[in-house]
């Protein structure tokens, strides 16, 4: 008999999502918008500390209206970390703007700030004009914002903290999604907590927020008649949806702390293996949302590669890090400056199974095939 596949990071529903869902159904608002997404986006905003927020279809949708609102465009540069999901660096294309890539901190996979005070730098002496830079909170870790912010501000260049992997998670005490001029969630499905699909935007600002909100619901005037004076996007997030999302933002806490538990088994599966750590191990404010493991050949005996193949053979499904956004087809002659601390992590990274749905049985059988294959080498 074949064993069912163990995923990366499958969504965690249960009980009280269907009875968030059930009553949304029941209060006859299925439409987008409703008092889900109203109470879901006090919900979260309360939660990070952040004054406004919007619930949009997608994290994707929020990127892209933070960077219109932010004046990303045509002649604009964004500076995006190459190691990100496509997303971020799509969301700048969309707008007319051109992607700058910045390689990352090879022990974080965090974009790499001195780097970044550099290319910064650069543009201001070539005069060309940034309008955002997009810092991506990696695997569940903030970004070193104790420098990245100052270095921004000294250059004038708002920041929009692109946090959809990372809600949940801290820096020195300030939530994940607080940081920037403006901050992005995603709540896809593999993501900490989900609403199947939907992201929101988070704000300080009023005057974004209501920008944010107007282009999102296809910039329709507060008038009787449809009239539009701009080009608007249908962003919005269901009611339905929503009310997942408030049953998962009351289970995170838990969540977490079953992925914490699950880091644990792994640290210590791979302790006294040489040539082997844990991407970013030891930040107090991780979140744990995904586990990679960096593996040097040279001293493991064995490669990344082969521990996946490994897995894959037994049903358990690993995947690399994020291939660098400079090495996509797509992005080819976009610039970045890189030191090729992206294209080692990629080489030498691996995302093992983190999602907090696994139960007992399936975290042994992860953890004894880990084993095994190590006690092969």
């Amino acid at each position: 008999m074949t064993s069912e596949t163990i995923h990366l990071s499958p969504p965690d529903v249960g009980s009280l999502e269907e009875q968030y869902v059930l009553s949304a159904i029941r209060s006859g608002w299925v439409a987008p918008l409703g008092p889900e997404v109203d109470a879901f986006e006090s919900d979260v905003a309360r939660r990070l500390g952040r004054a406004y927020a919007v619930a949009t279809n997608s994290g994707t949708a929020a990127l892209h209206l933070g960077l219109l609102t932010l004046g990303a465009g045509p002649d604009r540069v964004v500076i995006v970390p190459t190691l990100t999901f496509a997303a971020t660096a799509n969301a700048v294309v969309y707008t007319g703007a051109r992607p700058f890539f910045v390689d990352c901190d090879p022990l974080t996979g965090n974009i790499d700030v001195g780097l970044l005070h550099e290319v910064l730098a650069r543009l201001h002496r070539e005069g060309r004009q940034v309008a955002a830079v997009i810092p991506v909170d990696m695997f569940g870790r903030c970004a070193d914002y104790e420098r990245l912010l100052p270095v921004c501000a000294a250059a004038g260049v708002p920041v929009l903290e692109d946090a959809a992997e990372a809600l949940g998670a801290s820096r020195t005490g300030q939530a994940a999604g607080s940081f920037g001029h403006a901050s992005v969630l995603s709540f896809n499905g593999n993501k900490i907590i989900t609403t199947s699909g939907g992201g929101m935007l988070l704000t300080d600002d009023a005057a974004l927020a209501t920008r944010v909100r107007y282009l999102a619901t296809q910039a329709r005037l507060p008038v009787a008649h449809y009239e539009h004076t701009d080009i608007g996007y249908n962003y919005r997030l269901s009611n339905i949806l929503a009310a997942i999302g408030r049953a998962q933002l009351q289970r995170l806490d838990a969540m977490i702390g079953r992925r914490r538990d699950l880091r644990e088994l792994y640290a210590k599966s791979f302790a006294s293996v040489p040539g082997v750590r844990l991407l970013g191990e030891g930040d107090p404010g991780d979140n744990f949302w995904l586990t990679v493991i960096v593996v040097n050949p040279h001293e493991a005996g064995w490669s990344a590669g082969e521990l996946a193949c490994y897995l894959r053979d037994r049903h358990i499904e690993t995947r690399p890090v994020w291939m660098p956004m400079h090495l996509q087809p797509v992005h080819a002659g976009v610039e970045a400056a890189v030191t090729g601390a992206a294209e080692r992590l990629f080489a030498t990274g691996l995302t093992l199974p983190s999602g907090s749905a696994m139960n007992e049985a399936q975290r042994a059988r992860v953890v004894h095939a880990i084993d095994s294959f190590l006690a092969s080498r």
